[in-house]
Parts: C-alpha cells; structure tokens; sequence
C-alpha cells in the first residue's frame, strides 16, 4: 500500500553529460548484454530536472530537441521517481520538468542523466532518506549509464557499465563536441557491433594502463593518443557521414577525435580554451554537423542547486 507523501516546494537536480575516453566492448552476453571496460569522464554540459508535488506522476521537456523526449512512463526520470516511490511505498504524486541542454540520443548519456537527476530529486522531495548505496542500486536498474549520472566525475563502469571505479584526474580537459542530426540508437548500434564482430574473437574488454596514467597526470597530448570507442566502426556503418565531421574537427587542430559512446555526437580532444572556440567555430562553418559545444572536464555529478 502506498501512502502520499506532504511535500512543499520545489527540488532542482543538474547533472553532467559524459564522454567515453574509453569504450571497450566484449562479445554479446547470453543476456544480451555485453562485458564493457568504459572509462567515464563527465562534462560541463547539463540537463536541470525539476520535481514539484502534483496529483500524479506527469513530464514536461524544454529545450533543444525537447520534442524528441518521451513524455510518458518509458522516460528514465519517470522510470527513476516511480522505482523510488515503489521502493518507500510513497505515491508517485510529481511533476518532473526536464530543461534539455544534453544532446537527444546523441551518445552523450542524457537521457540516464535525466533519470538520475529525478531520481536525486524525488529522493530530496520526498524525503525519503535513501543512502548513496541504495541510490546507486536503483540507477543500476534503471540502465548501465545512470549510476555514472549520479557520481560524475570520472569513473570506469565494467560488467555492462554499472559496477564504477573511480579514476584520478589530474586536470582539466578541454572538448568539443559536434552535434549531429538525428539520434542513434544504442541498441542498434550494439547490433551492428554484433554484425561487424561476427565471427571474430572479441577480446575481453580492459581499462588501457596508458589512458589512466594520461587522466591521472592531467596531460591532454598523451590522452589524445590512448582515446578509443570500439562502438565507432559500428556508428560509422550506420552514420557515414560523421567520418566528414571527425576529419573537419582534426583538421582545425583537435588534438584527438572520436564518436562519443554509441554516437552520432562526436568529441574532440584540444589543449586548451582558444583552440576549443576555434575547433567549435570550424566544426560549425564545416556544414557537417548541426552545432558545436564546448565544455571541460571533469565536472560533478547530479547535484541539488
């Protein structure tokens, strides 16, 4: 039996986007899933979740490509508030407005940030006392990336993502990230992994020493040099023309380029603030992708504001 909950005001949750400076996928799982070594920077690009009390559990979305995000009980941060009122046997009696400032199924995890900021939030209104441990227990269930959502920073994920280590930083990194049009799926581009690694033998996935020496002494040269997504021939295969904006960012001086998780965003590594705004300003005049955004790392997860 569930009980309503006497909340008042409001409670507003940002949480980062990430990069994968690492993404190394194993062979499919019986489940269907696949073993991942998925080092986790997040960046200063957020979505801002707001909860309020209401009658019953609905969502609003504002922002770019607001009308890309579902509305209704398939959204994560509906997902999140309805495993969290579950679990304390509270109505789910919220309102949640996400304010989108993460691309839309851009590889970016934004939609797991939105359910881990829900869930943040909801924890807040309702009071419910959950510790970090139990928070993280639901993010797992709720998908590989949220967990990450919650911590930020910089992690690696194994098992599907959602068992994280934390990694030493010893700096900040400078990105740009071209946004494409149009999403990608992360299930279909997993299935065009499959496909692609058919009948090969798919190493098992590990955290490259090098890359985590690169994060933890801060030097963006050396990090350039060990970024790897194993996930990007498959976004290729499905999106060729991201192969014309990676060449355009590297072309203006990126130190590095690759396809940001499952894609069809793209991330580029540069040195410094100057070099970002002159990458982004290419990226952008280049007619091979939407917009470009320039952000750092490492930045904190969801946070109350």
């Amino acid at each position: 039996m569930t009980e309503s909950a006497t909340v008042t005001g409001s409670v507003t949750v940002r949480v980062p986007a990430k990069v994968n400076v690492q993404l190394a996928v194993g062979a499919a799982r019986p489940d269907g899933f696949h073993d991942l070594a998925n080092v986790f920077l997040a960046v200063g690009l957020y979505d801002e979740v707001t909860a309020v009390p209401a009658d019953e559990l609905t969502i609003t979305c504002s922002g770019p490509d607001a009308a890309q995000v579902p509305l209704d009980r398939s959204n994560l941060a509906a997902r999140a508030a309805l495993a969290l009122a579950e679990r304390y046997g509270i109505e789910p009696a919220v309102h949640l407005h996400i304010a989108k400032d993460i691309p839309v199924a851009g590889g970016m995890a934004g939609g797991s940030a939105d359910g881990a900021a829900a869930l943040l939030a909801c924890d807040a209104l309702w009071s419910t006392g959950a510790s970090r441990e139990e928070l993280l227990e639901i993010c797992a269930e709720l998908g590989s990336d949220v967990p990450f959502s919650l911590i930020g920073g910089a992690a690696l994920g194994t098992g599907r993502g959602e068992l994280l280590t934390p990694v030493e930083t010893g700096g900040t990194f400078h990105w740009v990230f071209a946004v494409a049009d149009g999403g990608l799926s992360t299930p279909v581009v997993f299935g065009e992994f499959d496909r692609l690694t058919a009948g090969t033998d798919v190493p098992e996935p590990a955290a490259a020493p090098a890359l985590l020496d690169a994060l933890a002494s801060g030097d963006p040269v050396a990090l350039a040099k060990t970024l790897s997504n194993d996930l990007q021939a498959a976004a290729l295969s499905l999106r060729p023309s991201l192969a014309a904006t990676l060449a355009a960012g590297t072309d203006a001086g990126a130190l590095a380029a690759l396809v940001s998780g499952s894609g069809p965003t793209t991330a580029f590594l540069v040195p410094d603030p100057e070099t970002a705004h002159r990458v982004a300003a290419a990226l952008t005049a280049s007619g091979t992708c939407r917009t470009a955004r320039v952000a750092v790392s490492p930045a904190p997860g969801a946070t109350v504001v």
